[in-house]
């Protein structure tokens, strides 16, 4: 018992440890390519590294942009504490999106209903996410492969809807019509998009870690996570708990959806969720799938992606750097994840 006690400490230091080095091991990796890709290296440096930083737009628009990280690294721990993995989030985002647009466009004449629209959108997002937690609790299949596919159809059926019956003749982007002023969210740091959503996200953030925590259906969702077995065989209905993990993190990215209609765009711009359900799924992964960690998480790989847009207009540095870095952020943390999930099925 002894040794079991001390292995298990053992991994979860390491794992921790592991949470930390990646980042640092990740902006070494940056500097290297940024010295062997540009000709003014230093140049570029200092507009990857300080640039998001330089001015409010810069600033404020960096941290709007980790709002959807946020709900959807959320979505996904929801899932993982449960046992579960959800990979149709960009189809969820955008279907959450796509309501809660519509919605506003519906009631636009009273902004009261902008909660209304932003409720209905997760709903429908959760409803599509709870299909595959049916199918796994009723035909044991494969969550990860019902997700992804039931995303892949959603995404071009929106798409449909988008560019035929609600697309805006009057705007140069393929997207809607905008929604109405009464129903946008308010912005706090003009001149940049960032809005009220991110005190949202931040809420939500604290909501999650007392449902996981200091809750009794958070506990059995992190019992039936660990151990499905134990979980059952202590009386703890695990099928059920599956639908409504799932629904959950579907209704998350739904949120991650609409606030970015309700606060940013105002409309829903043909695939604009696109690489948010990865993005979402790198946060969590950096985070060790722990609720607290998710906002630095998310704020430091939104700093990637800004840092990485500054430079690419001031010197000319290819974006393709910021996926380069995100992708080796993703390797790292998946097989830091796997080797923690592995250990901890062999205790």
């Amino acid at each position: 018992m002894r040794n079991e006690g001390l292995n298990k400490k053992n991994a979860t230091v390491s794992f921790s440890l592991g949470l930390i080095l990646i980042p640092i091991i990740s902006i070494l990796l940056l500097i290297l390519l940024i010295f062997i890709l540009s000709d003014t290296p230093f140049r570029t440096l200092y507009f990857f590294f300080f640039g998001p930083f330089r001015n409010v737009l810069s600033f404020g628009n960096m941290l709007n942009a980790s709002v959807p990280l946020i709900f959807g690294a959320l979505g996904i721990i929801i899932a993982m504490k449960a046992g579960s993995l959800n990979l149709g989030g960009e189809g969820q985002v955008y279907l959450g999106a796509f309501v809660t647009c519509a919605a506003a466009l519906a009631f636009g004449s009273f902004g009261v209903f902008a909660v209304f629209a932003l409720i209905l959108g997760s709903l429908c997002s959760g409803a599509v996410a709870a299909v595959s937690g049916f199918c796994k609790a009723k035909w044991n299949t494969n969550e990860l492969i019902t997700t992804f596919l039931i995303s892949c159809a959603v995404i071009p059926i929106i798409n449909f809807l988008v560019t035929g019956p609600f697309l805006d003749p009057e705007t140069s982007l393929v997207s809607t019509r905008k929604i109405a002023e009464n129903m946008r969210l308010p912005l706090i740091l003009r001149p940049s998009s960032l809005n009220a959503g991110i005190f949202t996200a931040f809420v939500f953030v604290m909501l999650v870690h007392l449902f996981l925590y200091k809750t009794r259906t958070g506990y059995e969702f992190r019992i039936a996570g660990s151990n499905e077995l134990f979980a059952r065989y202590g009386g703890i209905n695990t099928k059920l708990n599956t639908v409504v993990a799932m629904a959950m993190s579907g209704c998350l990215y739904g949120l991650a959806g609409g606030i970015a209609v309700l606060g940013t765009h105002h409309a829903v711009i043909k695939d604009f969720s696109s690489g948010l359900g990865w993005s979402g799924l790198t946060v969590a992964l950096i985070a060790g799938f722990s609720p607290a960690a998710v906002i630095p998480c998310a704020f430091f790989l939104a700093w990637i992606n800004a840092g990485a847009r500054i430079a690419m207009q001031n010197t000319g540095l290819a974006f393709e750097v910021a996926y380069i870095v995100q992708a080796f952020i993703f390797l790292l943390s998946t097989s830091l994840a796997v080797k923690n999930i592995l250990t901890k099925r062999k205790e």
